[in-house]
Formats: C-alpha cells, sequence, structure tokens
C-alpha cells in the first residue's frame, strides 16, 4: 500500500459507540448543535422510538406516557420540542372512550438522515437512509482496500458526496448501477439543520438533516476510538485513526465499526431476533469471514471491541495457513472450498464453526448474509442447518436445532447497518 499517512487525531472529538460522539473539523463547530444535545436526551429518544415503531399510524401523548412511564406533562414538553423542530408531527384524531378524541402523533422520516458505508476489500457501498431506515440513496463501486489512504479516504469521501447532495436537490435516487430508490429523501432542510454539513467534501446546499456517516469495515480494529488494527490481508492499516481521518474531510460526526457488527445492530433495530432481550448471531460470508453477536438485544463487541473474530477460530490444527497468520482457520477452509466450487463443503465448514459458537454462547438464531452466501442461498441454509440439527439431536437439545435463516436486506446489511451506528441511539436502542 506504499504505507499508510498516520493523521492526527486531534481534530475530532471520541466518539464512544453511542453514535452521538460528534467527531468535528475545526472550521464545523456546530456539527453537534443544540438540536443534537436534545435527541440525546434519554427521554426523547424514548419517544423518538415509540414514534417510530407506530408508524404512519400515530400514537397518542397518553399512550406515549403510559409506554414510557413519563408523566403526560413531560411526555407534552418532550413532543413540543420535537414538532417544533419537525421531527414529529399530527396524525390525525382517534376516538376516545371519554371526552374529545386524542391528537396521535408520526415521526417525520425526512426530518433527519444517515449515510451508512461499508468499505469492503473490494468494493464500497454507501446508502443514504432517512429517520425511518428507509434507503433514499446509494451509490457501489468497485475499491481497492490496499490502494493506498489518501485513494481509499478520497473514494468515500466522493461516495458519501454523491449521496449526499441529493438532500440538496429534494430527491432520493440510487445511484452507481443499483436500482433507482425514488423520493423520500426531503429537501435537507429538517430538524437536525446546524449539524455541521460536508464542508470537506464541496459546498453542499441543504444538508442540515444529515446526523452523520457510519463507516463499517472487516476487523480487527478499536470501535471505541475509531482506530484500525491488523486487517486480515492488509496488514499496513494497522493504527489508522480512520475515523478521525474521515471527520477531519467531512466535517460530521464518524462512527467507525467492524461489518459484521454494524450488520448485526442494523438487524436488531429493524425488528429482527435479539431485538426485543433475545440473541443471534449473524455470520458474514463475503471476501473474509466475522460474526456479528447480539446478546440481551445489545450487540456484543467485548471489553476491547474485538468480539466476532469468528472466521479465525482454529479447527483443523494442520490446515491451511491463513493470512492472520495460523493455520486451519474456519476462513481459510471456508473460502478454500468456496474457490474450488465446493459450496456444500463450505456450508459444511461454515456449521461447524457455527455449531461451536452455538455450544458455547446458546443463541436463539443463526442469519447468514454476504455476498458468498447471497450467490447459493439455500445451499448455505441447508449446509449450516444439517450440522446444527446433527449436533442438536446428539445431544438431546431440548426444543431442536437453532434455526438457520437468511437474514434480510440482502448486500445492502452492512451499509444500511453503519448508518444504524448513527441512528440506534436516537431511538434509544442499544448498540453495545
Amino acid at each position: 500500500m506504499g504505507g499508510v499517512k498516520r493523521v492526527s487525531t486531534a481534530t475530532a472529538a471520541d466518539a464512544t459507540g453511542t453514535g452521538t460522539g460528534a467527531a468535528r473539523s475545526p472550521g464545523s463547530a456546530g456539527a453537534a448543535g443544540a438540536n443534537l444535545e436534545m435527541l440525546r436526551s434519554h427521554n426523547a429518544a424514548l419517544v423518538l422510538g415509540l414514534l417510530r415503531d407506530a408508524g404512519g399510524e400515530g400514537i397518542s401523548r397518553l399512550e406515549l406516557a403510559e409506554r414510557t412511564g413519563l408523566t403526560p406533562q413531560a411526555v407534552s414538553k418532550i413532543t413540543a420540542r420535537l414538532r417544533e423542530q419537525g421531527l414529529a408531527a399530527e396524525a390525525g384524531r382517534r376516538a376516545s372512550t371519554g371526552g374529545k378524541p386524542r391528537t396521535v402523533l408520526r415521526l417525520v422520516p425526512e426530518a433527519g438522515h444517515a449515510v451508512g458505508v461499508h468499505l469492503d476489500r473490494d468494493e464500497l457501498r454507501v446508502v443514504l437512509v432517512d429517520l425511518d431506515g428507509a434507503v433514499v440513496g446509494e451509490r457501489c463501486e468497485e475499491l481497492d482496500l490496499g490502494a493506498g489512504a489518501e485513494a481509499v479516504l478520497g473514494a468515500v469521501c466522493g461516495a458519501v458526496r454523491g449521496v449526499v447532495e441529493r438532500l440538496g436537490r429534494g430527491t432520493g435516487a440510487a445511484e452507481g448501477g443499483s436500482a433507482a430508490t425514488e423520493g423520500g429523501a426531503g429537501t435537507g432542510s429538517g430538524a437536525l439543520a446546524g449539524s455541521g454539513g460536508l464542508a470537506g467534501v464541496g459546498a453542499l446546499a441543504g444538508v442540515g438533516s444529515l446526523v452523520g456517516v457510519g463507516v463499517a469495515l472487516p476487523g480487527p480494529l478499536d470501535h471505541a476510538h475509531g482506530v484500525l488494527h491488523r486487517v486480515t490481508g492488509f496488514p499496513e492499516w494497522d493504527g489508522f485513526p480512520l475515523r478521525d481521518a474521515l471527520a477531519e474531510r467531512l466535517g460530521v460526526p464518524v462512527v467507525v465499526d467492524k461489518d459484521t457488527n454494524a450488520a448485526a445492530l442494523g438487524l436488531a433495530a429493524g425488528g429482527e431476533e435479539g431485538a426485543a432481550g433475545g440473541s443471534f448471531a449473524y455470520l458474514h460470508l463475503g471476501t473474509g469471514l466475522g460474526a456479528g453477536l447480539v446478546i440481551g438485544g445489545t450487540v456484543h463487541r467485548g471489553a476491547r471491541t474485538g468480539a466476532g473474530e469468528f472466521g479465525h477460530q482454529v479447527i483443523q490444527l494442520d490446515g491451511p495457513l491463513c493470512e492472520c497468520g495460523n493455520r486451519g482457520c474456519v476462513e481459510v477452509l471456508c473460502l478454500g472450498a468456496v474457490a474450488r466450487g465446493d459450496v456444500a463443503e463450505a456450508a459444511r465448514v461454515l456449521g461447524v464453526a457455527a455449531g461451536n459458537l452455538v455450544g458455547l454462547l446458546d443463541i436463539d438464531v443463526v442469519l447468514l448474509g454476504g455476498r458468498t452466501v447471497a450467490g447459493a442461498p439455500e445451499a448455505y441454509v441447508r449446509g449450516v442447518g444439517d450440522v446444527l440439527g446433527a449436533r442438536a439431536r446428539r445431544e438431546g437439545v431440548r426444543g431442536g436445532a437453532v434455526p438457520v435463516r437468511v437474514a434480510p436486506r440482502g448486500e445492502r446489511v452492512v451499509a444500511e447497518g453503519a448508518a444504524q451506528l448513527l441512528l440506534a441511539p436516537l431511538f434509544g436502542r442499544g448498540v453495545g
């Protein structure tokens, strides 16, 4: 890669994993304005989360008070502020059991947006989502993660500009070879105005609704500080402060996490298994292999943010050499079978590793994703399921084997999850 240039970390504040730690560049003092301060309020986040869950039908103030445990007066103050800032609006009236009809409120999805970036070893995917998590803009292009820091950062900033510019034009059409996603992006004059804009990538009019940018890529990395470690296959990135480097260029909050953690967060925030206090493992098989773990409804990263290095568990002591330096890792065995065209063997190996994970954590469900799985989803579900089923029968597991399914959202699952690194905390969702 010709050596990765170190970028000063003094220009951005720490993002601690909540998604709301504003990383600011010198010229973006308003990157975390009063609006974001209000959104950080726990009670406001609870109310916003319920508004989003209610959808277009809306929810009354009385119901909000009942479900949050807040007083009706507190709910009225919170919803008044949300309405002032354009985050909530009336959704009509509902018949009451006594007295006058109740006014119901709904979330205004176009009042805020977040960018999700999936930085893969050979591909860059960027999505723009609204507060509902709906994709309103997308770009996808080839990328070489080993091309050097300046080339990679330039590509990311250019792709982010490409999707965010559409906020100023009031359209959400997708770009870069993907099907168009028309409408819904709004005018960019929403409630989060004053959040900084993208001065580092050009003067973009009307991007005040942008909350920030979430970036997901292969690990290992330090999520709390946004610093990369020895990315498998690309050790030259070791120690690179990716979060601060991008925040300096973009002028908005940036959060960095592993691709598998981001995907798991997006799935949990979207109401998949584990969202309500359960547990699941998301296994991502693409150019590499990793896992995102949701335990108790929250993404589990571990004390050093290193959990989920699933692909580098050794299951064959004298196996082939892996790029991580070990022999017989699940990743090298699985990808080797894929390269030979032996999907059944790849699925069997993945199933053995998944069985180890299920046995260790007693999780509720296994979700499969990634480009390689997308090429033969039924074969991978069947192969992994067969291994888990045989193990459950041997052990006499009550209730049978842990179910195996393909994760929803296809190849967007990581990028959409990266956007949730910013959005989930605004709605009181646990991010680990």
